[in-house]
């Protein structure tokens, strides 16, 4: 009887620390997700007009009426722009954050497999080429050829991982060489592009939110919108993919089915972003593993964080972008590199420490 009541005690103390630690990681959502609503209304008021962010938000909800000059700057340009920096940073952390699992590769991201070097390809060709005309909009022809060239790498992978039966490490592989073989036809294009073709590609390889307006908007959304709620329905099958493919496999998974479908959830959401904002590094690489220090591996609260950490990491990219230099306006892929390179540096030292 006494071992009966202490196995009873020690399972009711497990069960209240499990209760506790989901607790704990709720709030730690709710933080992040309050951090990214002020770092959203922060990113509307900042500009040369003039429009504190207060006097933004009282405007977007109708309690103030901004002279028309404002009012047209507030709703067609910085409101577009701050909410795609919102949809761009949570596509690219969760699209990192599901590569790291499947890839078993705490390094990997959207551009490990050679989206964002096809996704450029695909942009300049269509900026040398002159592709589109009065029926399709310029920018709009560059981010779907962009995104057609994103996509394409992706099936070629998949290709040449099933006809020789790859791995995760595999993957990776012909990922890097897809990547540096797009690089090799991109810079093949710049040296054969005019001045100015040549100008608009290495701007838009720069990455930049100014593009956004609300044609593009909604698409982007849409695809979050359809895309996130299947990598968060597949979120127990992830963690247990986490916990190793033998172990996941002994679950009665199939493993080959959800690390295919992952990468097709990623592959659609980073060819998205890349393909209307250009080339944002470091972000999806980053913000998974901020999210994984705050709320574990557990992937019901893993991926969640992981999409409000990118969101809200893009979005202060966005502010810095303003600030940095006065009266200009910095690419924003700029900005994420000079932030992510000493936090690549700093997650590779961790790793590092950890293997020995």
């Amino acid at each position: 009887m006494t071992e009966l009541a202490a196995g009873a005690a020690d399972e009711g103390q497990a069960l209240r620390g499990y209760a506790r630690l989901k607790r704990q990681r709720l709030l730690l959502i709710g933080l992040l997700a309050a951090c990214g609503v002020g770092v959203f209304l922060l990113d509307l008021g900042t500009g040369p007009a003039g429009i504190a962010p207060l006097k933004a938000l009282s405007a977007l909800v109708g309690l103030a009426d901004p002279p028309p000059a404002q009012e047209v700057i507030l709703w067609q340009l910085r409101l577009p722009v701050a909410l795609m920096a919102i949809l761009v940073g949570a596509s690219l952390a969760l699209a990192g954050a599901e590569m790291q699992t499947v890839l078993a590769n705490p390094l990997a991201e959207p551009f490990t497999l050679g989206v964002s070097n096809a996704a450029a390809l695909g942009a300049a060709l269509a900026i040398v080429f002159g592709l589109g005309g009065a029926w399709l909009p310029a920018n709009l022809t560059i981010a779907g050829n962009a995104f057609l060239f994103a996509a394409g790498s992706l099936l070629l992978i998949q290709l040449l991982a099933r006809l020789s039966d790859a791995g995760a490490e595999t993957l990776v592989l012909f990922g890097i060489a897809l990547g540096f073989t797009a690089s090799a036809l991109l810079w093949l294009v710049q040296y054969m592009a005019s001045a100015d073709a040549l100008q608009q590609i290495v701007f838009w390889s720069m990455g930049s939110l100014t593009r956004t307006d609300w044609t593009v908007l909604p698409i982007a959304a849409a695809v979050l919108c359809i895309v996130a709620p299947f990598s968060l329905a597949a979120a127990w099958k992830l963690t247990a993919l986490r916990l190793g493919e033998e172990r996941a496999i002994s679950f009665g998974l199939d493993t080959r089915r959800l690390r295919l479908m992952a990468l097709v959830r990623a592959s659609l959401l980073a060819a998205t972003s890349v393909a209307f904002v250009g080339v944002i590094g470091f972000v999806g690489l980053v913000a998974p593993h901020v999210a994984r220090m705050l709320v574990g591996e557990d992937h019901r609260y893993f991926l969640p964080a992981s999409l409000i950490t990118g969101a809200l990491t893009v979005s202060a990219a966005s502010i810095a972008t303003k600030l940095i230099v006065p009266g200009l306006m910095l690419p924003i892929g700029i900005v994420t590199a000079l932030v992510g390179l000493p936090g690549f540096v700093w997650l590779v030292l961790r790793r590092h420490r950890r293997a020995r």
